[in-house]
């Protein structure tokens, strides 16, 4: 097996939309032995797929005389959810001081996406050999954590009797809050809005990520500084103290924290001098801005329905002209819409049982209109096995039925929201509902679309729409609530937005995961911005 050691392309690999670190933990258990006198001596290597080529990221320590390795160095990866990142962990038993792998002998490997591994937070399997046959009884285990403090803090401050400044009125005060920068200098972190004409100001609550304010250190020293506010930008010193996250937070709303501010001149020069004002911490709380990544790891699975368009604007699936027709690759834009999605998501749902429903189309035997069919004819149990079942099932169904019309969006938006309400019964963070609609034209059913997704807004969900052919797509955009908020016909507006439109037409010449990355870029702020509505923690979520 040829494993070749080559240097990582400069700048991140991946998109712009890295929603953070992860890192992960390897054990290995019952490795190979393959030292005569001893036990091997393994060491675990990192490849990811860059390119169709496997490129190491990172190797960990080595384990002496150790069958059963838990390695104390960490893989530290940027995790990229629209992104199929697929790695390889292989083992070797280290024989000499070489950095060439060959070197060394081979203890097995195991191949996987991260999504796979973020998805069960920990994995366990059987390491392969290069045949593909098990390495003995050889097993790896990894463990994946997020990498990031989200911990935010929302302070509420006012002050008392602070210094007048201004000859003819009273201060215009602010503040300002400092941390102490690795140069030993102090470094502006947040700055409060100026409030005009008063000696007693109360600022508005605000809120920063612990990290920007302690770096995450709740006994670091901060400093805050109290200003007259100049509109010539020369602002007037009243005074500063230092104080700590973990004192402030002693403050309730009941009890607040008093801290004197202090001009050190006026300190020198006063003999009976005892403040410049007072600065009132009246509360203090600490809690979790949770990502997308947390709720992952807290065990909510993806939830994914594809729908797709049979309506007779496609044409006739056996012309080569037709949409649905399938080239000699095996491919058309619905099938490749459904890959470049399906093989996202699939990662992020356990059993991986897809229901696959398809509109606008007449059904044998009595050819009546359906505009939410199973595409397996299976109307009790209409899910697919994986992205693969999907597949098998729409090329199956093509010869079996009548394309027709109308193009009607409303019934699978309000069959998948049907399953998303039953979800919030539970009261957790466990299911979020993605539906897919592949379509090549004008929706006929506007209105109650409209209204549909107005209603489903309010659920764990969120609608994918890619528009296939050259029709006029306007009525998509118009869903797509980006540039404006969606109304219902009753006037009832979205409380989010939940649709996502991409013209598969602009993605045609270029490499097939540039789809994928436009269509499921916005997919993680949803899925956050709906469970923090609800006020829902991830499942299995730490306090602050």
């Amino acid at each position: 097996m040829a494993y070749t050691v080559t240097s990582m392309p400069a700048g991140p690999v991946g998109s712009q939309y890295c929603v953070c670190k992860v890192e992960l933990s390897i054990c290995g258990q019952n490795l190979l032995d393959r030292d005569v006198t001893s036990k091997s001596d393994p060491f675990c290597v990192l490849f990811m797929e860059v390119n169709g080529k496997w490129v190491e990221l990172d190797r960990t320590e080595t384990a002496v005389n150790n069958l059963n390795p838990a390695f104390a160095k960490k893989f530290i990866i940027d995790y990229h959810f629209e992104e199929v990142q697929k790695l390889k962990f292989a083992l070797f038993d280290q024989d000499k001081s070489s950095m060439q792998l060959y070197e060394h002998d081979f203890l097995g490997e195991f191949s996987c996406t991260l999504g796979m591994i973020v998805s069960s937070k920990k994995i366990t399997r059987t390491l392969l050999l290069g045949n593909g046959k098990p390495a003995g009884k050889g097993m790896i285990t990894i463990a994946a954590q997020e990498l990031s403090d989200n911990r935010v803090i929302t302070l509420s401050m006012a002050g008392r009797k602070l210094d007048k400044k201004d000859l003819f009125g009273k201060s215009d005060p602010f503040l300002e809050f400092y941390k102490p920068g690795d140069d030993g200098k102090w470094m502006l972190v947040h700055r409060t809005e100026v409030i005009k004409y008063t000696l007693d100001p109360v600022w508005k609550p605000f809120t920063v990520p612990l990290v920007s304010l302690c770096d995450g250190d709740v006994e670091k020293l901060i400093k805050v500084m109290c200003y007259d506010y100049d509109s010539d930008g020369g602002h007037d010193f009243i005074g500063e103290f230092q104080t700590s996250v973990a004192r402030m937070c002693e403050a309730q709303d009941a009890f607040p924290l008093e801290l004197e501010c202090i001009n050190p001149k006026k300190q020198k020069k006063k003999k009976n001098y005892k403040n410049s004002g007072i600065i009132i911490v009246k509360s203090c709380k600490i809690t979790r801005d949770f990502s997308f990544l947390d709720y992952i790891l807290g065990g909510c699975q993806l939830m994914f329905t594809v729908g797709i368009d049979f309506t007779a604007s496609n044409g006739n699936p056996r012309d080569p002209s037709s949409l649905h027709y399938i080239n000699p690759m095996g491919t058309n834009e619905y099938l490749s819409a459904i890959w470049a999605v399906g093989q996202i998501i699939q990662d992020y749902d356990s059993d991986k049982m897809f229901p696959a429903l398809g509109f606008g189309a007449q059904l044998p035997p009595d050819w009546k209109v359906s505009h939410e069919f199973a595409i397996n004819f299976n109307p009790t149990n209409p899910f697919c096995s994986g992205v693969e079942g999907i597949v098998q099932a729409y090329s199956a169904c093509l010869p079996h039925i009548r394309f027709y019309g109308p193009t009607n969006f409303s019934p699978i938006v309000n069959h998948v929201a049907r399953f998303a309400a039953q979800a919030t019964q539970q009261e957790t963070a466990s299911q979020y509902f993605i539906l897919l609609i592949i379509t090549d034209g004008v929706i006929s059913d506007m209105d109650e679309t409209r209204h549909a997704v107005v209603q489903a807004s309010k659920l764990p969900m969120s609608i994918i729409i890619v528009g296939v052919g050259n029709a006029d797509f306007a009525a998509m955009e118009f869903l797509d609530g980006d540039s404006r908020v969606l109304r219902s016909y009753t006037g009832e507006e979205a409380v989010r937005d939940i649709v996502q439109f991409v013209p598969f037409r602009d993605f045609r010449n270029a490499p097939k995961e540039t789809l994928a990355k436009a269509v499921l870029a916005e997919l993680p702020q949803q899925v956050v911005q709906y469970f923090k509505h609800q006020n829902l923690p991830p499942i299995n979520s730490e306090p602050a």
